[in-house]
């Protein structure tokens, strides 16, 4: 989990350049996408290159668990999460979405 703390925003030519995610050291984390006035946080957990992020709070209401991958490498990370239950958790890192960290 330690290389996932910080603060990542989506690089510019994915699909919503700028929306940040903070990942703390005790679990929760926090989004913003001041582009849309939007804001989330909940908690989540790792393990290995699964993660789980279970949205508690949001500006439009989609909350719920959410279930992916993720890889670090440098200062980027790939992240790939679908809604638990709608989809299934995906098998590998195919069609991620690049964040770059800010912190």
């Amino acid at each position: 989990m330690h290389d996932l703390i910080g603060t990542w925003a989506q690089i510019d030519g994915q699909p919503y350049p700028g929306l940040a995610f903070s990942f703390e050291p005790d679990g929760t984390f926090s989004a913003v996408y001041e582009l849309m006035s939007i804001s989330s946080a909940g908690t989540y957990k790792t393990e290995g290159e699964l993660i789980e992020m279970n949205q508690t709070q949001h500006s439009f209401g989609l909350v719920g668990l959410f279930v992916g991958r993720y890889k670090v490498e440098g200062s980027r990370l790939l992240l790939n999460v679908v809604a638990a239950g709608a989809q299934e958790r995906p098998s590998d890192l195919n069609g991620a979405v690049v964040y770059e960290k800010l912190t």
